[in-house]
């Protein structure tokens, strides 16, 4: 890559912590970025700029931010960044503003979020595995408490370049030929932490810590690996109950100060994204006569937790 190329426009679509880190890490490395946002945080980084707070550097970058999604338009890269409750309505309005070029790339939990912008825009969405523990602490200010990488794929030229890209503005990010099997890989630590760690008010080096809790992960990634196995899915380096435990505790132990976004989700009063994580394995379980009782009852608990907000 010629470092004197320019930077191709980045827009982040639903700039929370996750597309707060990235889209700021990016503009801190030089591109142009905007963030479309909530009305306090569009207020926020317009007055002060975007305060990112990483176990590595505190710096304010400069971005453009806005609360319409007609901001996009211009942009080359898109980071597609809202919850997983609202990708039907937001993929539906975006493709209007979309430039013809433009690489949309979903930061998502979840393993179905491609299908579902296809099926809502038409829009091939480049599927992507977010490894990043972040929070917004306070509109306009990201904490980051460790990692911040990207998986991409499938394997192709544009999925090359694009991968250039994000390293070029410091983001550690690879390709996969098998973007499918990766995307269950981190999905198995979502169904297993996410709950676990809103229900119990609890950061994840606290559930590290706990051997009943270890054993409800153990039991979680047990099921979501049946149900992968049951619909085909090879999951890379993840192939007995050992492995799938790992992928949990790895990231339990890589960032114990989190507490998961379901977690915050339910302390904010929000609706959380329980449907596209355990909801997912309950329903893909029932399809595929896989049971799931541990993610049942998570995803039942999660809901009556909702409810009571």
């Amino acid at each position: 890559m010629n470092e004197s190329q320019a930077f191709p426009r980045v827009a982040v679509v639903g700039a929370g912590a996750v597309g707060g880190y990235f889209g700021g890490v990016m503009a801190r490395a030089g591109a142009s970025v905007v963030m479309i946002g909530r009305q306090a945080f569009a207020d926020a980084v317009t007055a002060k700029g975007l305060f990112l707070d990483t176990v590595q550097f505190q710096e304010t970058v400069r971005v453009e931010a806005s609360t319409e999604l007609s901001a996009v338009r211009g942009a080359e890269i898109v980071l597609f960044c809202v919850k997983t409750t609202d990708t039907t309505d937001t993929a539906r309005e975006l493709v209007r503003f979309l430039a013809p070029n433009a690489a949309v790339v979903s930061l998502q939990n979840g393993v179905d979020n491609a299908e579902r912008i296809r099926e809502a825009s038409g829009l091939d969405a480049v599927r992507a595995v977010v490894y990043v523990a972040a929070a917004v602490k306070a509109p306009g200010h990201i904490q980051h408490f460790g990692r911040g990488d990207l998986v991409i794929g499938p394997e192709t030229e544009p999925t090359k370049l694009l991968a250039a890209q994000f390293v070029r503005g410091g983001v550690p990010c690879r390709v996969s030929s098998n973007i499918e099997g990766e995307l269950w890989v981190k999905f198995i630590a979502n169904c297993a932490l996410n709950p676990v760690s809103a229900i119990g008010q609890a950061q994840y080096g606290r559930i590290a810590d706990s051997p009943n809790a270890v054993k409800l992960l153990e039991m979680v990634g047990d099921e979501v690996l049946a149900v992968a196995r049951a619909a085909g899915i090879a999951l890379p380096g993840v192939e007995d109950r050992a492995a799938a435990l790992d992928v949990s505790m790895k990231i339990a132990t890589q960032m114990r100060e989190q507490l998961s976004s379901t977690g915050q989700d339910l302390n904010r009063g929000k609706r959380t994204e329980i449907e596209s994580l355990n909801g997912h394995i309950v329903r893909r379980g029932a399809e595929l006569g896989v049971p799931t009782p541990a993610n049942h009852a998570l995803y039942t608990l999660v809901e009556l937790l909702e409810g009571r907000k």
